[in-house]
């Protein structure tokens, strides 16, 4: 029964899978033209999260500062692409090898030196490693470029000309899936299996006869070629690179990307970069504070989701085949229904907090103060900001989402002894 139930399962797996990449196939002519753009840079941060998350998730390292890997790829393939007079080292469609190769080198003697520490001091000198980049790029101009950073162009190649959005989108496409099946068969193979080794106890591994700094830095050097071939991939999308690429919050990136995914589902990392990389590219269009909304998101999948998204959804699709459609449903509704309420409040009292405190918005008070404090206006009308009946609207929609989670929470420890998916976030 037990063998039956996970054959079912690993066939629902790889139609999920199929039909996924069959979606992510068809996206160019789904999205408008200006959304492919960020299609790509999805596609990019999804890889760089899951090659960090080879090193965190399943090697139990957390690096601050795999922005350097990331960015030296870029680097490596800009120079690989303006090498032999512009005709480029490699073709276009294998310009990334260039990346993933410095990023497996440079990785190499980073980790070499990183992995003689483990714990907080690793991740201190995996960021002060990326910081001392950051700090010297600049100043190297043969190699990076210096403040301006180095441009080049896409040659023709196989019959394209790489010239169109969708071509790029294919040819990242195609390098992410084949770079995510390499990821995921190293997981499979017995390094895969001493890397989650590492990460439980080194120790162990150590009285059996195995050199875990060894593994550890060829682990690291494995996560720092993928990352490279992500930054390649960057050089080819964009044409051009400069010393930001090192900054600390590509690096932070990487982490929120992993961690709101989850870090322990292989694909974890994908659903998170997708999202965060979404929402940046959205948000960051309506609202200054789309940086908050982030760290809020972050704080708390922390707090509730340790499993990350992925989790959320594992822990759903358990509770639905337990269930039943239609005794989950009504379950469902009121938990999306008290996290719709509770997004509202913060948004509600964020946006307008946000505008309070503006700067322009405090000029325009200072030049007429006796006239009091100016209307508002958001979400289509305006609110006066001292006014006791603006601020009733998100505590009215905090107190309606607070009681419609107790009445979610209530609902899913009853009628059932399946495991609710609301438990592990008590």
């Amino acid at each position: 029964m037990s063998q039956a139930m996970s054959s079912t399962g690993r066939i629902s797996a790889a139609l999920l899978l199929v039909v996924c990449v069959a979606a992510l196939c068809a996206l160019p002519w789904l999205l408008p033209a200006g959304q492919l753009v960020a299609a790509v840079q999805m596609l990019i941060a999804a890889l760089f999260a899951c090659a960090f998350n080879l090193l965190a998730g399943q090697g139990g390292m957390l690096s601050f500062g795999h922005a350097a890997y990331f960015g030296v790829g870029t680097f490596a393939t800009i120079h690989a692409m303006n090498a032999l007079g512009g005709a480029g080292l490699l073709p276009t469609p294998l310009m990334p090898l260039a990346g993933g190769v410095a990023g497996l080198l440079f990785g190499l003697v980073a980790g070499w030196f990183a992995t003689m520490r483990s714990g907080v001091y690793f991740s201190m000198i995996t960021l002060a490693l990326a910081e001392l980049l950051h700090a010297l790029a600049p100043h190297l101009k043969g190699v990076f470029g210096g403040e301006a950073g180095l441009s080049a162009m896409r040659m023709p190649a196989w019959g394209f000309s790489f010239g169109s959005d969708i071509e790029v989108y294919f040819l990242v496409l195609a390098w992410v899936l084949v770079s995510l099946a390499a990821l995921y068969g190293l997981t499979r193979t017995p390094l895969g299996r001493l890397t989650l080794g590492l990460r439980e106890n080194a120790n162990r591994l150590r009285y059996l006869g195995y050199r875990p700094h060894a593994l550890k830095t060829l682990v690291f050097a494995l996560s720092a070629m993928f990352a490279g071939i992500a930054g390649g991939l960057q050089a080819l999308n964009i044409e051009a690179g400069n010393y930001v690429l090192f900054e600390v919050k590509l690096s932070t990136d990487a982490v929120l990307f992993a961690y709101i995914g989850g870090v322990n589902a292989f694909l974890g990392p994908v659903l998170g970069a997708s999202i965060l990389t979404f929402l940046s590219q959205t948000l960051a269009d309506i609202t200054r504070s789309w940086l908050l909304y982030q760290g809020v998101l972050f704080v708390l999948v922390m707090l509730f989701l340790p499993d990350g998204l992925v989790g959320l959804v594992q822990r759903a699709a358990k509770s639905l085949r337990e269930r039943g459609l239609a005794d989950w449903l009504p379950r469902a509704a009121v938990s999306v229904a008290s996290g719709l309420l509770l997004t509202a409040a913060t948004v509600f009292s964020v946006e307008l907090l946000q505008r309070m405190f503006a700067r322009d918005y405090r000029a325009l008070l200072a030049m007429n103060p006796d006239a009091g404090w100016p209307a508002i206006a958001l979400f289509g009308r305006d609110w006066a900001p001292l006014a006791l009946s603006t601020w009733l609207v998100p505590l009215a929609l905090f107190a309606a989402g607070l009681a419609a989670c107790r009445w979610a929470m209530a609902l899913w420890r009853s009628g059932s002894d399946a495991a609710p998916v609301l438990e592990a976030a008590r």
